[in-house]
């Protein structure tokens, strides 16, 4: 039986009569997403014709899932709400802190052992206030919400970008930052922008080495990584249904990558066998009996351009494996032009490591299809070239591939299997060598391959492809290698061609598992206590950040103007800095030391306006901070693309900036800043951008009659006297003015526990 039945039974049984009532309300036929969102709208929430891309609504999710880096923030902002338990079911997931270094089993102890205190922590609170608690080892994130949370039709926020994995199960589910699940946990209201909607038929069929991966990365190349911002992505067609549900999973995943909201598919057949196969023929059940309400009415998908805001046609059958990359996720190469592209480019086709799983490419069917790819080797009489890899994407899977004879036929490809974590796709690969910053290529089955992300390296050329491509390309050796028509020479001399990739959906078997790893809260923890230490470097208990001193903002310095990508692996890296999740002084160390200084070129390498001297980016800012001094940050286009954490806008927050001004946002960075009392601002003209120098002072103007849809004023006063006056735009209303004024959303909730 599934988690929560009661839950998903009352969703189901309220779902007709408010999609009916949408239906009329809005005067026209529902697109899916739009039937998930009308009946999830908070209880307080007038009912009305939002208007895309324009109307804020308040939304009931029906759950909250959290991954262990991000949840530590999540949770002590939790602690301070003054709420007994969580009213909505939640979740923690122990799959960001582990290293992948020398194999699961050493990994792992160690982790246990580094990360106890960590762990010990989010256990405890897990414990105290009704929390499902998954430990180390137990898996990743999204492919266990997949395998055990996820249903059609529901609506879940999650403490991390790749929650939108779930839209693999027909979900509308969102990565925002620890204060928006904070308030959800806390029974609020949960705030967003009415998204605007783009529809994606899939016609034909994936066939050969095109994988669900691929529409993904096609997609990525079409949209871009900001195409999809304050959007949700509505895929249907013949190839939608064709699809197996962990593949649908891939592609919502991904969709992260394009900024979108998140991405989702209509309930079929495929999600009826993956929920009977994980345990919850009584979800599929109900499911069936509302399938009609779990998909988008007839008339949109016949006529999609009357009802999406955005129309995109891929032809399956047509559609070519694809390699994204480098440094880029939406550099989209088709297998057969990478050739000549990686010639045009200078990219080492020399591939070092191949590397499978992740939450993006985890699952039965993925892991099957790469070992029939891994077969060949043997007996084809083959050598693998590359090192290759493999995070499997939880313990239900790992041991059902292990049962079936998966992890022997990788053995003998001498394949390293990492525990049942992030590792290398979130930046914990202790790679060998990676310090000595060698340019070299790397194909993987992530979802991101930005500068640094995965080993550290700037100069590591990472290229994202499906786990069966990955893997023919690892045993190949070289990125320009087409298992479509190349061969390659094995031991005897002999020219040998790859088959093309098979796989099951699903085990034959059955999914089979001795110990997944969760652990059940206690039914009543009024009486357990949490425990902090003062003197602790990994935790560290919140204290309010100041209110609005309720006057214009005079004399703030300009601390950085940030050049191109500035993704939040720039503004807050991950990898070695995840230990400090839990701790704000000791993260806030790491802040935007990956930006590039536009006046430089250098990163973590800004001027002290205090003493003219370049030092790190942390560094100047704790001087102004002891100065009392306010600061500003300017940045570039999508600013904050990439991870939910919102530990990129607690940090600046807890330094002392009070505004970022910038020529776009993206829209998990941008909700977070307004949840920390931060101004997030844009520059009403782009060309603004270029005006300011150096050494600027900045006034903001206006925020005594500060409202929605009415623009603030800048002041940035040069070094030499001389001024320039622009205007920035905003996005905030009424009810985000007062997180402002407040010094945060939480004050806010703090401040209604003691009224």
């Amino acid at each position: 039986m599934a988690f929560d039945i009661e839950m998903i039974k009352e969703v189901y049984k309220n779902l007709p009569a408010r999609v009916e009532a949408a239906r009329k309300l809005v005067g026209r036929p529902l697109t899916l997403t739009e039937k998930i969102l009308y009946s999830h709208l908070h209880k307080d929430q007038k009912a009305e014709s939002f208007t895309r891309g324009k109307s804020y609504v308040d939304f009931a999710p029906d759950r909250v899932a959290m991954q262990d880096a991000t949840a530590q923030m999540a949770l002590l902002q939790f602690m301070q709400s003054g709420r007994p338990k969580v009213a909505v079911p939640s979740t923690v997931h122990c799959d960001h802190l582990i290293t992948a270094k020398n194999g699961a089993n050493e990994d792992l102890a160690f982790a246990n052992k580094e990360s106890k205190e960590v762990y010990d922590f989010l256990g405890s609170v897990s414990n105290k206030y009704g929390i499902g608690f998954w430990k180390p080892g137990a898996g990743i994130i999204h492919q266990v919400v997949l395998e055990n949370y996820a249903f059609p039709g529901g609506m879940m926020i999650g403490t991390d970008s790749h929650t939108v994995n779930a839209g693999g199960l027909g979900m509308i589910a969102i990565g925002v930052g620890g204060a928006d699940a904070c308030d959800v946990m806390a029974g609020l209201a949960w705030e967003l922008k009415m998204p605007k909607l783009i529809g994606i038929k899939l016609t034909g069929k994936l066939n050969g080495w095109t994988a669900p991966k691929d529409v993904i990365l096609k997609v990525a190349g079409i949209l871009t990584v900001k195409g999809g911002t304050d959007a949700v992505v509505e895929y249907f067609g013949e190839g939608a249904t064709s699809m197996s549900c962990t593949g649908k999973g891939t592609i919502c995943n991904m969709g992260a990558e394009i900024g979108a909201t998140t991405s989702t598919f209509g309930y079929d057949e495929s999600m009826a066998r993956y929920l009977k196969a994980t345990g919850r023929a009584d979800v599929a059940e109900l499911a069936n009996g509302v399938k009609e309400h779990l998909t988008a009415d007839p008339e949109v998908y016949a006529n999609p351009e009357k009802y999406f805001d955005q129309v995109i046609e891929i032809n399956l059958s047509e559609l070519e494996p694809h390699l994204n990359g480098p440094f880029t996720p939406d550099l989209a190469t088709p297998i057969s032009k990478m050739k000549e592209e990686a010639a045009k480019h200078g990219w080492p086709t020399k591939v070092e490591v191949g590397l499978i799983g992740s939450c993006t490419n985890s699952s039965y069917e993925d892991i099957s299809r790469a070992v029939s790819i891994a077969k060949q080797v043997a007996a084809k009489g083959l050598k693998s070239k590359a090192e290759y890899c493999i995070n499997p994407g939880s313990e239900q899977i790992r041991y059902t591939i292990n049962r079936d004879g998966f992890m022997d036929v990788f053995d003998q490809i001498g394949a390293k299997v990492f525990t049942n974590a992030c590792g290398p796709c979130i930046g914990m690969w202790d790679r060998m060598g990676a310090e000595k910053q060698e340019k070299n290529t790397i194909v993987h089955s992530f979802n991101r391959n930005f500068a640094k992300r995965a080993d550290g390296n700037p100069n590591t050329f990472a290229f994202v492809a499906s786990p069966e491509l990955v893997t023919a390309l690892a045993i190949a050796g070289d990125l320009t290698f087409n298992p479509l028509t190349d061969t390659l020479t094995n031991e005897k001399g002999e020219k040998v061609k790859l088959d093309a990739p098979s796989g099951d959906e699903l085990p034959t078997k059955g999914f089979a598992v001795e110990d997944a790893g969760y652990q059940a809260p206690a039914a009543d923890g009024s009486n357990l206590t949490v425990n902090v230490s003062p003197t602790s470097d990994r935790l560290q208990l919140l204290d309010p950040f100041a209110a609005w001193e309720g006057v214009d903002l005079k004399g703030l310095k300009l601390l950085i103007k940030a050049k191109g990508k500035c993704t939040t692996d720039h503004i807050s890296m991950a990898g070695p800095w995840l230990k400090y999740r839990g701790h704000l002084d000791n993260i806030s160390n790491n802040m935007l030391i990956g930006a590039v200084n536009a006046f430089n070129e250098k990163t973590d390498n800004v001027k002290n306006q205090l003493t003219g001297t370049y030092e790190g980016v942390p560094k100047v800012q704790r001087q102004y901070k002891a100065k009392g001094i306010g600061s500003i940050v300017v940045g570039d286009e999508n600013y904050g693309e990439g991870s939910s954490r919102e530990h990129a806008a607690m940090e600046p927050r807890h330094l002392g900036v009070r505004a970022v001004l910038v020529k776009s946002f993206a829209r998990i960075h941008e909700t977070n800043l307004k949840k920390q009392g931060m101004l997030a601002l844009t520059f009403a003209d782009k060309a603004d951008y270029d005006k300011i120098k150096e050494d600027d002072t900045i006034d903001i103007l206006g925020l005594t009659t500060f409202a929605p849809g009415t623009p603030l004023t800048l002041v940035f006063t040069h070094a030499d006297g001389s001024k320039d006056e622009i205007k920035a735009n905003h996005t905030y209303n009424e009810q985000q003015i007062e997180w402002f004024k407040a010094g945060g959303a939480l004050n806010i909730i703090r401040a209604s526990v003691k009224a």
